[in-house]
């Protein structure tokens, strides 16, 4: 549902943002690309049933360029979950290795960012709730909010 208004997410504490995805250099090799798309939404529903692994929310886009946005409660859980033998992710990524490696079919890519409160700031209007708004909580720009400058010192200060 969109929200007609102008809001701003909060996060309680320290969390890190995680891009990751694909990029698909040869479209015709589908026996190399299509199992790596397939590898992301095991992994997306094994973390949503366990959220004492620290994932907390995501949002993908889809193309020759694949995208999804995550967001985890630290990078310990993040690094954590990247490394476990139990889990989704390590297998996905032996199999990427063995398949493909550096064949260039298909790319692989992701870049982590730590936030803390006052290094980040948000804002949406005629949204509906997405990204940090999703995984944080909204509320008003108004007042001590209305401005990007405002909000990150707004952060600072209640931190």
């Amino acid at each position: 549902m969109t929200r007609n208004e102008r809001l701003t997410a909060n996060f309680d504490g320290n969390f890190v943002v995680f891009l990751i995805g694909m990029r698909i250099n040869q479209p015709w090799r589908i026996n190399k690309w299509f199992p790596v798309a397939q590898a992301m939404p095991r992994m997306i529903k094994e973390l949503a049933a366990n959220p004492q692994l620290g994932f907390v929310h995501a949002e993908a886009w889809f193309g020759r360029t694949t995208i999804m946005l995550q967001y985890w409660r630290s990078l310990d859980q993040l690094l954590a979950y990247a490394r476990d033998k139990q889990a989704d992710h390590l297998p996905a990524w032996r199999a990427f290795n063995q398949a493909v490696g550096t064949s260039g079919t298909v790319g692989v890519w992701h870049e982590t960012y730590l936030a803390s409160p006052g290094t980040y700031e948000n804002i949406y209007v005629n949204m509906p709730p997405f990204g940090l708004g999703k995984a944080g909580t909204l509320a008003p720009a108004i007042g001590a909010r209305e401005s990007a400058d405002a909000r990150i010192k707004h952060r600072i200060d209640t931190a």
